[in-house]
């Protein structure tokens, strides 16, 4: 057992919080920075992968549109050239696979703009985590 005036476990040699030095505050203020540098560090890692992740699907998906609307066109110039030949049939199935492509290959090109753009690299979270240090911080210093 302890004795009433034993310092309580752990805070042997510390003084108390009322009695720190201005140098000690300053270390502690110190400490206290570098934790919350590096966890924001640590944050804006976190978002930038997220973020760099969105823009790689939206670059597949954005090459993968190209490709298709690519194939489109040329099966639309094999549709106009078998139109010129005055044949119905391979005509018509051209211009229906044409047309397939191009609109599977403009929906794609649709989904990886959305994907990249401006507002889906705002970095809310780090930015919202800073705002709220830099009140906490005020509020301390008054």
């Amino acid at each position: 057992m302890t004795a009433p005036d034993d310092p309580a476990p752990g805070t042997a040699g510390q003084a108390p919080e009322a009695e720190l030095s201005t140098a000690e505050l300053l270390s502690e203020l110190a400490d206290a920075t570098s934790l919350l540098v590096r966890q924001q560090v640590a944050l804006l890692k976190i978002e930038l992968g997220q973020k760099l992740a969105r823009v790689g699907h939206g670059a597949v998906a954005l090459a993968a549109g190209a490709v298709l609307v690519f194939s489109g066109w040329c099966a639309l110039l094999a549709a106009a050239t078998l139109a010129l030949c005055a044949i119905v049939v391979p005509w018509s199935a051209a211009l229906i696979v044409a047309l397939a492509n191009l609109s599977l290959g403009a929906g794609l090109i649709y989904f990886a703009r959305r994907r990249l753009g401006s507002r889906s690299f705002a970095l809310r979270r780090t930015v919202r985590s800073l705002r709220e240090d830099a009140a906490w911080i005020k509020e301390r210093v008054r």
